[in-house]
């Protein structure tokens, strides 16, 4: 009975437009208030929201943030987009091939499907339009783009998982995004290159290679930071949080040296993130709270039995999961949807032999797919802001490039080895 009043307020609360993290401890609050008196309702659930976030990993999202804040006014990404121009700009659809490089490398880097959109959005939709490209193409590309970002390493939303699964090893979930992101990434520069050829959109020149030796000396600094934070966790010089410290101050430090920021900007981008990280840490605390009144009521285990009741078939119990994601994805951000969803499912797959950080890849590559649909797709709201253009113009061009994300992530679902041939070759 408490699930159904837990699931029924909280779709009522969200049908209302209340903010999602409102939603969920709001309704967690509810379902416990029904069943027991209100003092312990009350500290139950602050309990359970403070224990949640009671993690030393969660530290590093912080910390990922302040660099992605940095990088997002630092010149970095247009360094990024630059190197990328040289590298891809003379293929069909060229500018379309170099905002989805760019964006995987950004995204890489700050770990933000929002920045990456924000970032590169702002500098290739202006030049995708300049060049003859329509603005809903050039807005669907950065959309979708900017979502590899949170499956290509270093991603806030992995160690959130960790977390969520009870222990899942970061850095074996870090090396397993690697492949995953570029097949996405690859898969979206086929799609665009067939829509530019198809739309007739221009093609830019071939670049010499004292260009490409330019614009690679000149984003060689931005790019050493993958190396510098993957090879550390890799290697056993620090942990995730330390290197996510480690990111930020490199990126400070890259940014004062280009120049592009002073000391003065600093105040402002400190802001920003505790304001981003704020609302992260509420959605963290709210969900874990929602995740124990699930566990306290045997829902993992009931919807267990559930699906091995449907079928023991890991091909049938894939695709029921994923089709459930999907769906949540789509009015539900990626954060709550993970801490609620991950204790629920990966005893369901546990129980079939399928790896937990392969499972990860899964759900992480899934709700990518959400965050570029409405209702509450934060990067479709601002990517079409960034454009300047509608939801309802962008839905055309976007098709085809939803349709290569659910082609990867089908992929990484029924191929293990995409995600787990990088973290056994290290170890993990």
């Amino acid at each position: 009975m408490e699930v159904f009043i837990l699931i029924l307020t909280f779709l009522i609360l969200l049908g209302i437009g209340t903010p999602v993290a409102w939603s969920i401890g709001i309704s967690s609050l509810f379902t416990m208030l029904v069943s027991i008196p209100a003092l312990p309702a009350f500290t139950t659930v602050a309990q359970r929201m403070g224990t949640g976030l009671d993690s030393f990993a969660l530290l590093a999202i912080p910390f990922f943030i302040i660099a992605g804040e940095i990088m997002n006014q630092g010149g970095i990404a247009r360094r990024l987009v630059e190197f990328a121009k040289t590298l891809v700009g003379a293929l069909p659809g060229g500018l379309a091939h170099v905002n989805i490089l760019a964006a995987m490398l950004f995204g890489a880097i700050a770990g933000s499907a929002v920045a990456a959109a924000s970032a590169i959005g702002g500098i290739m939709g202006k030049a995708m339009v300049k060049e003859g490209y329509s603005r809903q193409f050039a807005a669907a590309v950065n959309i979708t783009a900017s979502t590899t970002g949170l499956v290509i390493p270093p991603s806030n939303i992995l160690i959130v998982y960790s977390l969520a699964s009870g222990g899942a090893s970061i850095a074996a979930l870090f090396l397993a995004g690697y492949l995953p992101g570029l097949l996405t990434g690859l898969l979206l520069m086929l799609v665009a290159g067939f829509w530019a050829r198809w739309k007739k959109f221009p093609v830019g020149e071939r670049s010499r290679l004292p260009d490409i030796w330019r614009t690679f000396v000149a984003a060689f600094p931005s790019l050493l930071l993958l190396v510098v934070v993957m090879g550390g966790i890799v290697a056993g010089i620090f942990t995730a949080t330390e290197a996510a410290a480690v990111a930020a101050v490199y990126c400070l430090v890259l940014a004062l040296l280009y120049r592009e920021i002073s000391w003065k900007n600093l105040g402002g981008i400190l802001l920003n993130s505790a304001s981003t990280t704020a609302i992260v840490m509420l959605l963290i605390g709210a969900s874990m709270s929602m995740s124990w009144i699930l566990a306290y009521e045997n829902i993992p285990q009931n919807i267990t039995a559930l699906l091995l009741s449907i079928s023991a078939n890991k091909v049938v119990i894939l695709l029921i999961i994923n089709i459930i994601l999907l769906a949540v994805g789509t009015f539900m951000d990626m954060t709550p949807a993970v801490l609620i969803f991950t204790p629920i499912f990966l005893p369901v797959v546990e129980s079939l032999g399928i790896d937990p950080v392969h499972f990860g890849i899964i759900m992480v590559l899934n709700l990518c797919i959400g965050l570029c649909t409405p209702p509450v797709g934060s990067v479709l709201f601002v990517g079409v802001g960034v454009a300047e253009t509608t939801i309802e113009k962008v839905v055309k061009p976007l098709l085809p490039l939803f349709i290569a994300m659910l082609i990867a992530l089908v992929l990484v679902s029924y191929l293990p080895g995409l995600s787990l041939w990088l973290p056994r070759a290290f170890g993990f």
